[in-house]
């Protein structure tokens, strides 16, 4: 039995193909970014656990989400005279917000599943 609705053509699995690579494009240059800063301070010492490398992660995302606002600010200023680059500055925060919404979720669900088996 398939999974795949009637109708599901391969023009749609190369579009729903086409999104995801889109996306974890977008994520690794979100990854990149986030990184660049970091390159000229001392190596991090080792992640003190789970909510250490939660609140790293946390922190990324915001470092993201805040230098697409300073450029969408400085567009309108008239200090960026590249729209594209302010876009893609948009989106690159989007997607982290997306992928830490998804983590969130996961990680809710993973939490209640674990309240559910003590009994």
């Amino acid at each position: 039995m398939s999974v795949i609705r009637p109708g599901f053509g391969p023009a749609d699995v190369m579009a729903l193909r086409n999104q995801v690579l889109a996306r974890s494009a977008a994520l690794q240059e979100v990854r990149a970014a986030s990184q660049q800063p970091h390159a000229a301070s001392p190596a991090p010492a080792p992640a003190a656990g789970f909510a250490a490398t939660l609140g790293n992660a946390l922190r990324q995302v915001n470092a993201v989400q805040q230098r697409a606002s300073d450029m969408q600010v400085a567009y309108e200023r008239g200090a960026v005279t590249d729209i594209a680059e302010v876009m893609l500055a948009r989106q690159e925060a989007g997607v982290a917000f997306e992928a830490t919404l998804q983590v969130r979720n996961k990680l809710l669900t993973a939490y209640q599943d674990i309240m559910r088996m003590g009994g």
